[in-house]
């Protein structure tokens, strides 16, 4: 009979324990789930903090529209914007991760979330300003009306009417084109665009200055003139989400920029890659 009191008790016992025991691992998950919570929060809605926390920063560009964003000989991804990502990430304490892609689908991706920011000589009009937020300026950046040296048709922007013209669709050169009455044919990239104005089945095409003098560097031979050219320089910023997750990411991107531009590392940027200072308005 004793033996049996001793075993119950012996049992109650070891099972009290059991439940303690439970009882503490259970309060110790929950207080370092807490714990981790105030992190997770922060990094919730703030862009910047889920950066920093992720250790790098995932730049859109096309990879294709040099001198901005291009391939070397060698196939590495190089060009002015490149390098002021570049720039960018290492003043935040971050790596550029770069995702290239066509022009028509950047944007998109962007507002989907799959990339945190555009660098990618993205002008700001006010149509973009709607749907993203954009960085100040870091580049300015004049529109040519770009056609072969035998076309003595264009000669100012109306003269785009019922002519036809190659760009990315949803750029702001193909939305100028068409202000003017130009018929836009969509295509994926500029090569694109000058092998169809140098075979003649477009008129003209819309790019940016610095584009048609480095395209015209690395084919001298090409018979293409510029034949209009904006008065008015174009706004270059960096576009990001809309809404207060980005505004200290967009901070700390207009912080970044201003201590570059102050340090002289984009005119040198510039000059390396366009052979002149376009970071600042003329």
């Amino acid at each position: 009979m004793k033996k049996r009191r001793f075993l119950a008790l012996f049992m109650a016992v070891a099972m009290l324990g059991i439940f303690a025991l439970t009882g503490c691992s259970g309060n110790n998950t929950q207080q370092q789930d807490n714990t981790s919570a105030p992190s997770a929060q922060t990094a919730e809605g703030d862009l910047l903090a889920q950066i920093r926390e992720r250790g790098d920063i995932i730049v859109a560009m096309e990879g294709t529209w040099a001198p901005w964003t291009y391939h070397d000989e060698d196939d590495n991804l190089v060009g002015y914007d490149v390098e002021v990502a570049q720039a960018i990430a290492e003043k935040l304490g971050v790596e550029a991760t770069f995702v290239e892609g066509e022009w028509d689908g950047l944007l998109a991706g962007l507002s989907a979330g799959r990339y945190d920011i555009m660098v990618n000589g993205v002008d700001i009009d006010p149509a973009r300003q709607e749907t993203y937020d954009f960085s100040d300026p870091y580049a300015y950046n004049r529109t040519a009306v770009i056609t072969t040296n035998q076309n003595s048709d264009i000669n100012t922007l109306e003269d785009l009417q019922g002519k036809h013209t190659a760009n990315t669709i949803s750029s702001t050169y193909a939305q100028l084109a068409e202000q003017y009455g130009a018929e836009v044919t969509g295509v994926d990239d500029l090569n694109q665009t000058f092998e169809l104005l140098l075979s003649g089945r477009i008129d003209a095409t819309l790019n940016a200055e610095m584009t048609y003098y480095d395209y015209m560097k690395a084919h001298p031979e090409a018979e293409l003139k510029i034949a209009v050219l904006t008065e008015e320089a174009n706004r270059i910023g960096i576009p990001m989400r809309k809404g207060e997750e980005t505004a200290a990411l967009r901070e700390a991107i207009n912080n970044a920029l201003a201590e570059l531009g102050e340090e002289g590392v984009l005119s040198e940027l510039s000059e390396k890659y366009f052979g002149r200072d376009i970071s600042q308005a003329s």
